[in-house]
């Protein structure tokens, strides 16, 4: 294949108050263009219609705006999948988790590596052709590590959110810098890790840092200059609509946390755009805030133009287990379901809990536990949960990384089923404890503990050098649910958890990885092992599938770098 650019773009590091006019003299090399062939703009629409009319690309964080992470690329298949080989690997120059989604469109591949560098590569050899590094503010203080999950595109233009709560437009042609803006103050522990969302002409973005009593907030800024044009605070202000479910009567609200660090979904039908709430603050001490606590743990519908609150679902009310509701909102139209337009939302929540929703209303269709959970007995007929609180240093489950945490689920419109990652049998004993807010300090409000008494502390979403993971706190398990049921169909164990998130495809294939160093593929109906290779690091990325000049490649993040597989020729 004819190599799609001719010259290798020089790495791109620089002030930013440089004016690009300057940048182009000083780095003459990374401003050419690109090919006119590979010079077609990606907008809204193309995005929106991306899984159906080219699947051979990848052009939003999800692969839709569905969030399905389902591909119709069919070269691989349950008979020929065994044939997989290494095509080539991409080493990030960062030993930060590996958390980002590449996007494809046309032959090249865009990337991030932790914390802020944007990466654009040949999507058939892996060669590099620019690198654009941003470095973050030292103010920057992200609870969980300074990871990037990907690029959002428009037109010929890259968006990157950043640790210090920038907001960045990169031209993808030469990867020079075109606008920044500052969204929040990384001082008071601001900052932001997920891959912008594209709807229209906006770019929409969320806030993290709930661990730091921040205020968490959506905002759609505009794709040309980079201006906020709306922002919608998951908190309400005095007198605002769910206000009342703040009922300390002071400012707890203010330092409410409910921050955004995973991108949302979509519906171009609707107008709405659909985003997970993360858990409020302080963390760990639901008695300094008591209340509901909207709209933390909940999902929130917004209109795309304007970030009006439609309508939103709470799934933890008065959270006491940080259980972030920041998963992926997955969109599915699927008949005799429960909702008579066929529209639903379906949710691997980590309080433990599958939900499904009418992503029109809002309304709760059904749920149950996909994994084993104590914290409640079950949920009531709107979905709220019969909480059964375990009490002082008892074993809450699951613990408070969750039954699953951010990493993204799939769905598979051939299967019909939902597809997550789970943390099973894994506990944590919580300890509250009243904390006084600081701006920009640890709001956690509380300790945790293991379930074995007198061991080390559970390993965390992360592991370390040494997989110290053993079966005495807990499992994985890749579980596929039937949304008609919210019953699992099949459930396939792993020796370790996993913070990987899976791919399905149209050819009933499921990929993913665990965090002992495998990549997976699974038969999407029954759960059979197809495939395994031992890549040697966490997994810890949502695995994509595109296509160049008819052939198929599967690309998969482990430790610190991207595995890019294809059938042999």
């Amino acid at each position: 294949m004819k190599n799609p650019i001719e010259v290798l773009h020089a790495a791109v590091r620089l002030p930013t108050a440089l004016t690009s006019a300057t940048r182009c003299a000083l780095l003459a090399a990374s401003c050419l263009a690109l090919p006119a062939a590979l010079q077609a703009q990606v907008d809204a629409a193309r995005i929106g219609t991306a899984d159906v009319a080219e699947p051979h690309n990848w052009l939003t964080y999800s692969g839709s705006y569905m969030s399905q992470r389902y591909t119709q690329l069919d070269q691989l298949t349950p008979a020929n999948v065994a044939g997989l080989e290494l095509q080539w690997v991409f080493q990030a120059q960062s030993l930060e988790s590996f958390e980002t989604t590449p996007l494809v469109v046309d032959g090249i591949m865009y990337l991030t590596e932790a914390p802020d560098t944007a990466v654009a590569l040949d999507a058939v050899t892996g060669k590099v052709y620019w690198r654009y590094q941003y470095d973050p503010s030292q103010d920057s203080r992200p609870c969980c590590g300074r990871v990037n999950r990907g690029l959002a595109i428009r037109d010929h233009t890259l968006f990157m959110a950043t640790i210090d709560a920038k907001l960045i437009a990169i031209d993808a042609r030469t990867g020079q810098p075109l606008w920044q803006k500052t969204v929040a103050d990384p001082a008071l522990g601001y900052a932001m890790t997920l891959a912008p969302l594209i709807v229209k002409d906006k770019v929409i973005i969320g806030v993290a840092g709930g661990e730091y009593g921040i205020r968490g907030f959506i905002a759609a800024h505009d794709a040309v200059t980079g201006e906020e044009l709306w922002r919608f605070y998951t908190i309400p202000a005095p007198g605002e609509p769910g206000a009342e479910t703040w009922e300390d009567g002071g400012d707890a609200w203010m330092h409410g946390g409910a921050s955004v660090w995973v991108t949302g979904s979509y519906d171009a039908e609707l107008n709405l755009t659909y985003w997970g709430i993360g858990n409020p603050g302080p963390d760990w001490n639901p008695a300094q805030r008591p209340g509901d606590n909207l709209y933390s743990d909940s999902v929130v519908a917004l209109d795309a133009d304007t970030g009006e609150l439609k309508w939103h679902f709470q799934f933890t009310p008065n959270d006491d287990y940080d259980y972030d509701s920041v998963q992926v909102p997955v969109l599915v139209d699927l008949a005799n379901a429960g909702a008579a337009h066929n529209k639903l939302m379906l949710w691997g929540n980590r309080n433990g809990f599958f939900y499904v929703l009418d992503r029109v209303t809002g309304k709760f269709i059904r749920g149950d536990a996909f994994v084993p959970v104590n914290w409640a007995s079950g949920l009531d007929a709107n979905g709220r949960p019969i909480e059964t609180p375990q009490g002082p240093e008892k074993v809450t489950y699951p613990g408070v990384q969750g039954g699953t945490n951010w990493y993204s689920p799939s769905y598979s419109p051939s299967t019909e089923l939902f597809y997550v990652q789970a943390w099973e049998n894994y506990g944590s004993i919580f300890r509250p404890q009243e904390v006084v807010y600081q701006p920009g300090r640890n709001f956690g409000g509380g300790t945790l503990a293991g379930p074995i008494q007198g061991a080390a502390n559970l390993p965390g979403i992360r592991r370390g050098a040494i997989n110290n993971w053993t079966d005495a706190v807990g499992s994985g398990a890749v579980i596929a649910i039937d949304p008609r049921t919210a019953k699992p169909r099949w459930r396939y164990e792993t020796t370790d958890v996993s913070s990987s998130g899976i791919l399905t495809t149209t050819t009933d294939l499921l990929f993913t990885g665990t965090r002992d160093g495998y990549a997976l593929v699974l038969d999407a109906r029954s759960g059979e092992l197809l495939w395994r290779a031992s890549l040697g690091g966490q997994g810890a990325n949502g695995p994509m599938s595109y296509s160049v000049n008819g052939k198929q490649y599967m690309a998969i993040a482990s430790g610190n770098g991207l595995f890019v597989f294809a059938l042999g020729d």
